[in-house]
């Protein structure tokens, strides 16, 4: 499935179906199924080792999956008839010729997609490496290196985009140029998954997660259902059991949980009403907040704690 954006960007539909690669005895994606929708940016989340460059590159033709399929806009890479102007990817940022200019690669590699040698210059523009088209390539920073490694996914103006690491040697002013692009291209109506375990920099990028480990799918959803929670408050207050009691009393819908720092996690209260039933028990309160369980939270608990 392909859906066309307002800017004339066709981005497919991303599929994993029953995808398992086995190395010998190791089994390194093991029944996985998930979809990466045009117009989003999914983020592809597990500890290291958990499958995720194993699964990038099964839909990329580079390695053939014991059972299963990875599909892009429902063919198989090797069944794409140019595939360089429907996915572009970027798994490492090495391959580079250290001789070579950043220009003069990208053309090597316009030449042998059948792409127009200007897009090179074009796509050096796009991520920032302009003033950099004629330095070799042997003197580029990691950082650097990986906008290259952007640019050269980007040669064929492709309307799906794999991205392994992406932030990988950034800088934070980098970061935060790759979030913005990232964002931008996706509003083009292109298909985005990134791998990554920066999950603070992931929350602030993606639509959408997939959560991996040991090979295995353990979450799928849009990024708002792990850090959108609806009424949870976090409180302190040097009187723990008398506040409990207050709201047991006052508002019993409310449930409460101790925290190990200390706090009182509540759910299903308002922060108004909390402040109410301790005013009325004259209880001091010394924070009152909103609670937020971040991604990084959510994928410490359903992948053992392992980046």
């Amino acid at each position: 499935m392909a859906t066309r954006s307002d800017s004339g960007v066709l981005g497919s539909r991303v599929d994993v179906a029953g995808l398992s690669k086995h190395f010998g005895s190791v089994v390194a994606v093991d029944d996985l199924t998930f979809t990466v929708d045009p117009g989003r940016v999914t983020g592809f989340l597990g500890p290291n080792g958990s499958g995720k460059t194993t699964t990038l590159r099964c839909l990329l033709g580079l390695v053939e999956p014991t059972t299963g399929t990875a599909t892009i806009g429902a063919q198989r890479y090797h069944d794409i008839a140019h595939p360089a102007r429907v996915v572009g990817a970027a798994l490492e940022a090495t391959g580079f010729h250290p001789g070579r200019t950043a220009r003069n690669h990208l053309r090597v590699l316009a030449l042998a997609g059948g792409i127009e040698e200007s897009r090179a210059d074009a796509t050096l523009d796009l991520v920032g490496l302009a003033d950099s088209a004629r330095r070799s390539v042997g003197g580029f920073s990691l950082g650097m290196r990986q906008r290259l490694q952007l640019a050269a996914a980007l040669l064929g103006d492709p309307g799906v985009l794999l991205l392994d690491e992406p932030a990988n040697g950034l800088d934070p002013e980098g970061i935060a140029w790759l979030r913005g692009f990232l964002r931008y291209l996706a509003s083009q109506g292109r298909t985005i998954l990134i791998s990554s375990h920066v999950l603070s920099e992931v929350e602030q990028t993606v639509d959408d997660v997939v959560i991996i480990a040991r090979g295995r799918l353990v979450r799928a959803c849009p990024l708002s259902d792990i850090t959108d929670h609806g009424q949870r408050l976090v409180v302190r207050t040097p009187q723990t059991e008398e506040l409990i009691a207050a709201l047991a009393q006052q508002v019993p819908q409310a449930r409460v949980s101790r925290q190990d720092d200390g706090s009182l996690l509540i759910e299903d209260v308002d922060s108004p009403s909390v402040g109410r039933a301790a005013l009325d028990a004259h209880i001091e309160l010394h924070e009152l907040r909103p609670a937020t369980s971040d991604l990084e939270q959510v994928f410490l608990s359903l992948t053992g704690g392992a980046q």
